[in-house]
């Protein structure tokens, strides 16, 4: 799931990247993170195509 924590700490380890550079475990961190909200967008996504119903016109024009 996508929190504001985890929003902010993905930020927080983009800025030190392009500032001071980040230590191995931090780009490991970095790395796990982005790997959990990408799975959270892709759920969200996949959740929303999940919704979608095709409708036939014939079928709208005989109501």
């Amino acid at each position: 799931m996508i929190t504001d924590e985890l929003l902010q700490r993905i930020n927080a380890l983009a800025k030190k990247q392009k500032g001071e550079g980040l230590t191995p475990a931090e780009k490991k961190e970095q790395h796990r993170l982005r790997e959990i909200y990408l799975k959270g967008i892709r759920g969200q996504v996949k959740d929303q195509l999940d919704r979608i119903r095709f409708v036939d016109e014939k079928d709208l024009n005989k109501k």
